[in-house]
């Protein structure tokens, strides 16, 4: 459970989440209170592992402690719009000395840890997407842990998934651009990455992204509309995707979760939006 932007948290989201899942008939394998290998499973809670990684990364290099105050940052940011470059972070902390790092801490002043990005490409080759080529010098050096010790999704998803053993990501093609830094993470730390599969987008009628906060698209609103489960898995089902056997489909125009789970392939879904 994703509860580090303390910001945006929501309570009772988490079981909103569950709920829903049960009522759809795709219930959790693993989670908060039931087969808990790999908990715990909010990230609020498993801070002080984020933190031990960050830590890691700093002692190798691939990491550095930025004490740039959010006035500056802008300042830099406005600079390089005026000079119509990327805004990319212009790495004046990464030159401080060792005496002005610890002088910094010393004193109490806020800093994150920002991943340093190598030069050169990264590759990837993703499960949808195929392979697409990443030129690394218009990649930000992303922060990691942010001044309140919590980190970003960045690096709590790649530590997470790695502890708890995950062999596919599945998310949506706005995270593509992230892969380059989340394979830097599993470099750097010397562990294998699990296979990418990013997918299309489902879309408003204006084409932009659709939104539990746009329209009427919440399960608990279907639900009390009297839309029944397997109805509203056959619709997402197949938005993206289609499945080999056509003529099954014909024959049996509303598809059970068991079938759908045997039909199903990732090799199968399209690349564009809808």
């Amino acid at each position: 459970i994703e509860d580090t932007d303390q910001k945006r948290l929501v309570p009772g989201s988490a079981e909103a989440i569950a709920r829903d899942l049960k009522w759809s008939g795709i219930d959790f394998d693993e989670g908060p209170g039931k087969n808990e290998k790999f908990g715990p499973y909010f990230q609020s809670q498993r801070t002080s592992i984020y933190r031990q990684y960050a830590n890691q990364l700093l002692e190798k290099g691939h990491a550095y402690r930025c004490f740039c105050s959010e006035d500056r940052l802008a300042k830099s940011r406005a600079s390089t719009v005026t000079r119509g470059n990327l805004q990319l972070y212009d790495r004046y902390c990464l030159s401080l000395t060792q005496s002005q790092i610890k002088a910094n801490l010393d004193a109490g002043v806020p800093h994150t840890i920002r991943l340093l990005i190598p030069s050169g490409e990264t590759l990837h080759d993703d499960i949808v997407c195929e392979k697409v080529i990443f030129k690394n010098n218009i990649v930000d050096d992303q922060i990691l842990l942010k001044s309140d010790l919590f980190p970003t999704y960045h690096l709590a998803s790649v530590v997470d998934d790695h502890l708890m053993q995950i062999s596919h990501v599945i998310r949506g093609d706005e995270w593509l651009s992230s892969v380059p830094k989340h394979l830097m993470l599993y470099s750097a730390f010397g562990w294998e990455a699990p296979k990418f599969a990013h997918l299309p987008l489902l879309l408003n009628p204006d084409k932009s992204k659709l939104s539990k906060r746009q329209m009427d698209t919440s399960i608990v609103s279907m639900k009390e509309k009297g839309y029944l489960a397997s109805a509203l898995l056959n619709f997402v089902a197949f938005l993206g995707w289609t499945p080999e056997e056509h003529l099954i489909v014909k024959q049996t125009p509303i598809l059970t979760l068991s079938q759908m789970i045997e039909m199903f392939s990732l090799e199968r879904l399209n690349k564009s939006d809808y």
